[in-house]
């Protein structure tokens, strides 16, 4: 238990997972026959498995009021491996647009696989492409973010670009979701609120990196919550399940969470933290709906030197 708490430990970014006090059982569905035909072979190297290390996806979604029920889609996906023996930290941005065939059946963007079945069916199909073991899961919403960096105090960055956006989403709060609003977050050292880091991290417009350029800000934000959350003791998480009410979903326990924050800072070093965005050559445009082609033959020997 030592070993996975201390691996557990570095998810206090995720001061998200105070908020289920019991966790969530989330059930995977077995891939369907006819997805299994067009998924990836397996790596022939996989990567060793360590003691106590474990490998979490991070969902973050659109949820504001153009969605019925929990039929979101995912805009950010994060693979993280934590591997408490080597203090070592991997983080790769799955692209929302990698065209992929889901676990439920047919081929679509890959981050409709939520809206499709939840977190199960989000977490079978990254398995069943990138043929990796996903042990937990951490989802939330556009005001879990908000309130989790608000509760935390805010978040500094250093932003190397400034984000102008004519057409960010106006849908938080208000009584016109399909609206606009112009907004900026400027360049350089910034200490940023729940509502302007959201902005930060979900904008994708004039960005020259596309929508890869918007995960490097995700795991930047990320990296800055982490940070933040090192500050944190065991008589914090009632106040922040409060303040993050019905907006995370997860299946670790606040209890997991209470044991392993005493460990956390011992993940202090920067260059222990290893994050890959799987921009060209790893992928290639010209897939259906705009989406994007994935070149497994590149991505698994990637992922899987990391992950098993």
């Amino acid at each position: 238990m030592a070993a996975v708490s201390g691996s557990l430990s570095y998810f206090l970014p995720a001061a998200w997972i105070a908020y289920q006090a019991s966790g969530q059982n989330v059930v995977v569905p077995t891939p369907s026959p006819t997805s299994l035909l067009f998924s990836p072979t397996p790596s022939p190297s996989p990567a060793p498995v360590q003691s106590g290390a474990f490998t979490v996806l991070l969902l973050g979604s659109d949820d504001d009021s153009k969605f019925l029920g929990d039929h979101f889609l995912t805009q950010s996906m994060i693979l993280v491996r934590v591997i408490p023996a080597t203090k070592q930290v991997i983080m790769v941005s799955i692209p929302r647009d990698l065209w992929v065939p889901l676990s439920s059946g047919g081929s679509y963007k890959i981050d409709g696989a939520y809206s499709y079945g939840g977190a199960g069916e989000a977490i079978a199909t990254v398995e069943q492409n990138f043929g990796v073991h996903i042990d937990y899961y951490i989802w939330v919403g556009l005001l879990g973010l908000i309130r989790v960096i608000d509760a935390i105090g805010g978040v500094d960055v250093v932003t190397s670009n400034p984000v102008l956006d004519d057409y960010y989403p106006l849908d938080i709060n208000s009584n016109t979701p399909y609206g606009y609003s112009r907004i900026a977050v400027l360049g350089g050292p910034q200490h940023l609120d729940g509502v302007h880091a959201l902005q930060y991290v979900r904008s994708r417009h004039n960005d020259l990196q596309s929508d890869f350029g918007r995960s490097r800000r995700q795991q930047q934000v990320l990296l800055a919550i982490r940070e933040k959350a090192k500050q944190l003791s065991p008589e914090d998480l009632p106040a922040l399940a409060q303040a993050i009410g019905g907006e995370l979903k997860t299946n670790i326990s606040i209890g997991q969470v209470g044991s392993m924050l005493p460990l956390a800072a011992s993940f202090d070093n920067p260059s222990s933290i290893q994050q890959i965005v799987l921009a060209s050559p790893y992928t290639r445009g010209g897939a259906p709906d705009e989406s994007l082609y994935a070149d497994w033959g590149l991505i698994l020997p990637l992922v899987h030197r990391y992950f098993p």
